[in-house]
């Protein structure tokens, strides 16, 4: 017997925002990284030389639902960003091959239903594999998650990246958009030698 769904449960967020207009000319951003337990996201405004984080936070479900009743949660939650934030580009992370194929079917899953919500708001959809965000905001494909959120702090002027590192990653998600087309106009400050990837 199917269980019935169940109605969109609400979800959590962290927010970083910044309550400053955004400029007229400015391109914003949602990335998104997919997960069914937590799908983090951030918004970024972007005018080309500068980039500003908007906000970020994390899409919360709960383990005892049903896949269906998560994604729909999911679903809700994206097209409620969109709809409040009303961004010109979804830029998602793709598919990583986990050694459990299991794991990589379920996030597959949730990657369609953000994409679904994204492509039914009529906006431009950009994917990038998680080597392509982290040469993008941190220099080398190969960066580790403690490099990335040090580098998306430097690159937004923020004190401390953002919490959890779900949202981080959404927020990398997004400035790999912003940034990718122009070959990373805004300058790039040099990751400490305590943040740099150790040699085996």
């Amino acid at each position: 017997m199917c269980k019935k769904s169940t109605p969109t449960s609400k979800w959590t967020k962290t927010r970083w925002r910044r309550r400053s207009r955004v400029p007229h000319g400015s391109r914003r951003v949602l990335g998104v990284d997919p997960g069914t337990a937590v799908t983090g996201y951030g918004v970024v405004d972007y005018d080309g030389r500068s980039a500003v984080l908007h906000e970020c936070g994390v899409i919360r479900t709960t383990a005892k639902d049903s896949l269906p009743a998560r994604l729909q949660h999911i679903f809700a939650g994206i097209t409620e960003l969109i709809e409040r934030h009303a961004p010109d580009t979804v830029a998602v992370e793709d598919v990583f091959y986990a050694r459990n194929v299991r794991t990589t079917i379920v996030l597959g899953h949730a990657r369609g239903v953000i994409l679904l919500a994204a492509q039914q708001a009529a906006l431009t959809i950009c994917e990038y594999s998680p080597a392509e965000i982290k040469k993008t905001v941190a220099g080398t494909g190969a960066a580790t998650k403690e490099q990335v959120q040090f580098m998306v702090a430097k690159l937004l002027r923020l004190k401390t990246a953002p919490q959890p590192s779900d949202a981080a990653d959404g927020v990398a998600a997004a400035l790999t958009a912003c940034l990718a087309p122009s070959m990373i106009s805004l300058r790039t400050p040099r990751i400490p030698a305590a943040h740099a990837r150790t040699k085996s």
